[in-house]
């Protein structure tokens, strides 16, 4: 027994927590110390401040890269008003495909939950099959959706 509490004794540590306060300073070291402190948090505003600039900056780049894309797709639907129409009915009607697929996928898992959480080779294959077909149909979508023209144009 008393082998234990000598084991244990050597584990843990003496902590004293009397009310013992930090040494006292001088008060010119008080002052330096106070002096870097402000040195200190006059460079982190400066950092802070120059991370705001290079944000505003960066904001500024984006939107404007927004701002002209917008503008030449504006054009392009102006320019191509039957195609921009086509595209439009061709967005819908390949929405209305992919809701199916959705349906079909979804039915899918429904139906092989178990399997797929039993074996890795049936999730893959599953994966492999509707995967890529949702990809690309995600893709075509996107591009004719921005190439449509609105429904009041």
């Amino acid at each position: 027994m008393s082998r234990e509490r000598d084991t244990q004794a050597s584990l843990f540590s003496q902590i004293d927590v009397s009310g013992v306060g930090p040494p006292s300073r001088s008060e010119d070291e008080g002052q330096n110390a106070q002096a870097e402190q402000t040195l200190l948090l006059r460079e982190l505003l400066a950092a802070q401040d120059r991370q705001n600039e290079l944000l505003e900056e960066l904001i500024q780049q984006v939107g404007a890269v927004q701002r002209q894309k917008a503008k030449e797709l504006g054009q392009w639907k102006r320019a191509n008003p039957d195609l921009s129409q086509k595209c439009r009915r061709a967005a819908e009607a390949l929405s209305r495909v992919q809701t199916e697929f959705l349906s079909s996928l979804t039915e899918e898992i429904d139906q092989n939950y178990e399997i797929f959480l039993d074996g890795e080779f049936m999730l893959n294959e599953f994966v492999d099959r509707f995967g890529p077909r949702l990809a690309h149909l995600n893709g075509v979508l996107q591009v004719l959706g921005q190439l449509a023209s609105a429904p009041g144009q």
